[in-house]
């Protein structure tokens, strides 16, 4: 907490480099103007981090668009926002483009998108350079390289051509923010910026820009819905809901004494690594669970597993999963963690049988998964269900949610008319939902409403595995909650097992009774949820529990404190896998059911 109030205390006391006050922002929807921010008013001191947060719809994102003139053909910015003196809202279109990338530089939260596919990542740095600098092609070259070793990016004489394909996820990362901190600039604004990592990447991107505001002395805008990493980095914090701040103070008094009744409920509704498994009570029940899951006949049953994907183009062949053994009881949850490029995810997609099994043995419900036909599969489909990560994506958007929760039922069941029509209403009762949303499409419901309806699918045929493949990654953390206290409840109420793979270990404490960590295609450990996450025996998952953001500043310092001796330790077996980054970043790709869909080619 000293480091935290130190760093506060300097970084107010000179003058702010940006002033916003009364800040609005509106949209025109169906020929009226609906507000998205309304009376924004807060300041940022050279060197400080501000954390704007809130969930989904809150205006925390939009509002920092307007900075930059970046909102909607259809938006709007009144009020004032002054950088260096100079007023940002209504400034011309030639004006902000000389703001933009020099003053004020924005990371986003996906670099996929963001970033050009039909330019190298080096070329994107040099163009940032030069429309703001006059440098010539070699000097602007040379700094794009210092800029690329800067974010730690391995062999960045390489990676200056490779195009953002080419890169893992922590790389494409690394090289947006590359981009951004070219022009050393005085405002860096940072929305959602380690979302869709790994806990160990999103540990090393947070330290890098620790250590970048350090050099540069920028204020930095942390906009994000993770409390962990808002603990981890910032000085101070604005707390908006429904367009407008509730709440504003200190990184220590708002974590320490919330005020505002919505801040303590999105507190209250973030999972703290390590406490679920200790409390007396569910430590004794998941004992009497463990006991008799091992009795139990298991519903999957891998032994020595082994998942290659063949040979494409120059990129040889690549085992992805590495003798596995691993089995799940009737009724039973194991978490599958792990980094991207792990195999965790390869696992979930052979066992529903999207993958063929190339040694080893895998039975899934009494079927054995080695040289299975699709007709041998067939019974299979309807005994194990799926949750997507990204249900936007795996729902038709062409079909109403009542028609794609009721598919599976109509394909193996032959179930129509009013039968099928009841057996929809009472999935929506189960997933929360209204009857009523049953005619809608999946673009008119929110990312929580649209994970439910993944669910209700995966689970109208009643099967006796479900694979739920990171199914909250992408979700405010209330509505994680709330999906995850369905969850629980829903599995309790059907009794299927289930193979939950997550990077997110907070999440995986609350619901799983035995953790199985993968690193490199290959099991680590394996344990009761209780050992893994208080007593990790593996370097490997010891580097991935402490790399996990905490809501406690106090905490999360000496966490990080503590991650930062055990990678000093571990740093020689790391130089190990160096030489296997290019199969890594296959298997991240492969590993990735979106992947093919970002990316567009392969390597």
């Amino acid at each position: 907490m000293t480091e935290t109030v130190e760093t506060t205390a300097a970084a107010t006391t000179g003058e702010p480099i940006l002033s916003v006050r009364g800040l609005d922002v509106d949209f025109f929807v169906d020929g009226e103007w609906l507000p998205a921010a309304i009376d924004v008013t807060y300041d940022l001191h050279p060197g400080e981090v501000l954390a704007i947060v809130g969930e989904s719809g809150s205006g925390k994102t939009q509002s920092s668009m307007s900075l930059l003139g970046l909102l909607p053909p259809n938006g709007r910015a009144r009020g004032s926002a002054t950088l260096g003196g100079r007023e940002l809202i209504g400034m011309s279109t030639r004006n902000l483009r000389r703001v933009r990338g020099k003053d004020i530089s924005v990371i986003f939260q996906e670099p996929m998108t963001a970033l050009n596919p039909v330019y190298t990542v080096g070329f994107q740095i040099v163009e940032a350079l030069r429309v703001h600098q006059n440098l010539g092609p070699a000097r602007a070259k040379e700094r794009a390289l210092e800029l690329l070793r800067l974010v730690e990016i391995p062999e960045p004489e390489r990676r200056f051509d490779s195009y953002p394909h080419q890169l893992s996820g922590g790389q494409r990362q690394r090289a947006m923010i590359a981009q951004s901190l070219a022009n050393d600039p005085t405002l860096l604004v940072a929305d959602e910026p380690t979302t869709a990592l790994d806990v160990t990447v999103q540990a090393e991107i947070l330290k890098l820009m620790r250590d970048l505001r350090g050099r540069i002395n920028s204020g930095i805008i942390l906009i994000t819905h993770d409390m962990g990493v808002v603990a981890d980095m910032a000085d101070r914090i604005v707390v908006m809901k429904n367009g407008r701040i509730v709440e504003t103070g200190t990184a220590a008094a708002i974590f320490g004494a919330p005020q505002h009744p919505y801040t303590k409920q999105l507190l209250d509704a973030v999972p703290h690594l390590g406490t679920h498994s200790t409390e007396p009570a569910r430590r004794e029940e998941r004992r009497a669970e463990l006991e008799a899951f091992s009795a139990a006949e298991p519903v999957m049953a891998a032994t020595g597993l082994e998942i290659t994907y063949p040979k494409r183009g120059r990129s040889p062949a690549f085992r992805a999963v590495d003798g596995v053994d691993l089995t799940i009881a009737p009724g039973e949850v194991v978490g599958l963690v792990g980094e991207s490029g792990s195999g965790k995810t390869t696992i979930g997609r052979a066992v529903v049988g999207l993958l063929p099994v190339s040694g080893g043995s895998l039975r899934i419900g009494g079927v054995d998964m080695v040289g299975a036909t699709a007709k041998d599969l067939r019974p299979l489909r309807s005994q194990v269900g799926i949750v997507f990560q990204d249900p936007g994506s795996s729902l038709n958007p062409r079909l109403p949610i009542g028609e794609s929760i009721g598919e599976p039922l109509m394909l193996h069941r032959g179930v129509k008319g009013a039968e099928l029509a009841r057996h929809v209403e009472r999935l929506l009762d189960q997933v929360e939902l209204p009857r009523s949303m049953r005619n809608r499409y999946p673009h008119e419901l929110s990312g929580g409403q649209r994970q439910r309806v993944g669910i209700a699918r995966a689970l109208s045929l009643e099967p006796k595995l479900l694979v739920a493949d990171e199914p909250t990654s992408a979700l405010d953390v209330s509505v994680q909650a709330r999906v995850l206290e369905l969850f629980q409840d829903l599995q309790r109420e059907h009794g299927f097992a289930c193979l939950f793979i997550s990077h997110d270990l907070a999440v995986v404490e609350m619901l799983a009774s035995r953790i199985a960590v993968m690193h490199h295609g290959k099991l680590v450990e394996i344990g009761a949820t209780e050992q893994v996450v208080s007593n990790p025996q593996d370097p490997y998952t010891q580097r991935l529990i402490a790399a996990v953001p905490v809501p406690d500043p106090d905490e999360q310092r000496k966490r990080r404190e503590m991650r930062d001796a055990l990678l000093e330790a571990a740093a020689g077996d790391e130089d190990e896998h160096a030489l296997q980054f290019e199969q890594e970043l296959v298997l991240e790709q492969v590993d990735d059911p979106g992947a093919s869909a970002k990316t567009g080619p392969g390597l």
